[in-house]
């Protein structure tokens, strides 16, 4: 199938954050039938990691100034409206709607373009799982087949059928994740797959997970490691076959429904680290090829590659024809309820060369803020759309990228409904 292919920024207030990969199309799924929706979803307080906002559907690709308040039709208030994950024509948050409480919800969107909140995967456990973040990140493999973690059970990672919204089962390993640092007395978290799950040909690879608190945000830039170790399964046969590594780093993601990774169009998988701290640190972004298993250690970009004094970090990575779309803080990120990370217009946007690694602005893209859990690029239709929010201008909808002029021109904006937060493609059978 073709993946809706879509970039995200940094997890909400700090609250740690993060599907699997198809073909590099990006677009809709293949074939002419059937009816075809743009689905566009706005945040009303993008500041807060369970913010309400809107959901809506449109019959064509939005253009000039429009709202996102469909009347009747919208998933309005929904929880947790700064992001979601997609499969195809499938739409997914990692967050029920009614609530917020973490899981996987799948959103359903009619041939009138009403949107609701469909089934949720919940946690087998939600009072334990409450003690964690990150039950629901999750990834999908196949239609019948996906993998996701669950805060009850840290050690396994749990299967799911997305067709059905249903738990198939669990796959315990324990023994891999144990078998590093058994007696540290330091380590008072471990996991698997908590903030990285992806597949690619064939093989699941989910993170070890080793935390040096016991809070609520265990896992989250507490990492007992300066490495991050990456465990290899066999999807067919759910066989752990070895664990690989990328060194000297700290931590790998954040859990929200931004991937923080990306397949190019040539198959191979680039993958963000977040550094050692919420406001970065020897953050890198790095990359395994098609047809291997293992870190290429030939390659990678670091943020101190873009700004020597390594004062921030890569927090999403879209990938497309050897070319990296990054977003980039300007200046020193800031964390805490004051800080710039989240609420200042301080990210700019570039593409990378893969080759030279050369950083190069985007231009016509205004400076804007963070999107958290937002995917700040998207491939619709065959152009590269690139979300545009600032937090004290008018700022606030998709932008059309032009990868030859390296520049971006406005396609429209949103006056009503809140931040922009996520665009995409579906078509539903008629």
């Amino acid at each position: 199938m073709k993946k809706l292919k879509l970039y995200s920024i940094l997890g909400l207030l700090g609250v740690a954050t993060i599907l699997g990969s198809c073909s590099k199309d990006k677009s809709d799924d293949p074939g002419t039938e059937g009816t075809s929706k743009y689905v566009l979803m706005t945040v009303a307080d993008r500041t807060q990691q369970y913010g309400g906002g809107y959901i809506s559907s449109f019959d064509a690709m939005p253009t000039g100034t429009i709202s996102n308040v469909v009347g009747g039709k919208s998933l309005t208030a929904t929880r947790g409206a700064a992001g979601w994950r997609t499969y195809g024509n499938w739409i997914f948050k990692m967050f029920r709607s009614a609530d917020a409480t973490q899981g996987i919800e799948k959103v359903e969107v009619a041939k009138d373009g009403t949107v609701t909140a469909g089934k949720f995967i919940t946690s087998k456990n939600p009072t334990e799982a409450a003690k964690r973040y990150g039950t629901g990140n999750f990834v999908i493999h196949d239609e019948s087949l996906g993998f996701y973690w669950d805060a009850a059970e840290p050690l396994k990672i749990q299967k799911f059928n997305p067709a059905t919204m249903s738990n198939t089962g669990s796959l315990d390993f324990a023994d891999v994740v144990n078998e590093r640092g058994s007696n540290e007395a330091a380590i008072l978290f471990r996991a698997i797959g908590q903030k990285f799950l992806a597949v690619k040909e064939g093989k699941l690879y989910a993170n070890l997970g080793y935390g040096k608190t016991a809070s609520t945000q265990a896992g989250f830039f507490d990492d007992f490691y300066p490495n991050v170790y990456i465990a290899v399964i066999d999807v067919a046969t759910s066989k752990y076959e070895k664990t690989i590594e990328i060194s000297n780093t700290g931590g790998i993601a954040y859990i929200n429904e931004n991937l923080m990774y990306d397949f190019d169009t040539n198959g191979d998988l680039y993958i963000v680290t977040q550094g050692i701290s919420a406001t970065g640190g020897k953050s890198k972004i790095v990359r395994i090829k098609k047809g291997e298993t293992d870190i290429d250690k030939t390659w990678e970009l670091k943020f101190s590659d873009f700004r020597s004094e390594d004062n921030g970090k890569f927090v999403g990575v879209f990938a497309k024809d050897q070319r990296l779309i990054v977003t980039l803080n300007t200046t020193t990120l800031t964390g805490g309820a004051t800080g710039n990370i989240n609420s200042a217009d301080i990210w700019k946007f570039y593409s990378v060369n893969v080759a030279t690694k050369a950083f190069s602005e985007i231009s016509g893209m205004p400076t804007g803020n963070n999107p958290g859990a937002a995917f700040a690029a998207v491939e619709i239709d065959g152009k590269i759309l690139l979300r545009g929010s600032a937090q004290n201008s008018s700022v606030n909808g998709y932008y059309e990228y032009n990868p030859s002029s390296n520049s971006a021109t406005k396609l429209f904006e949103v006056n009503e409904g809140g931040a922009v937060s996520g665009l995409i493609k579906i078509t539903l059978e008629d």
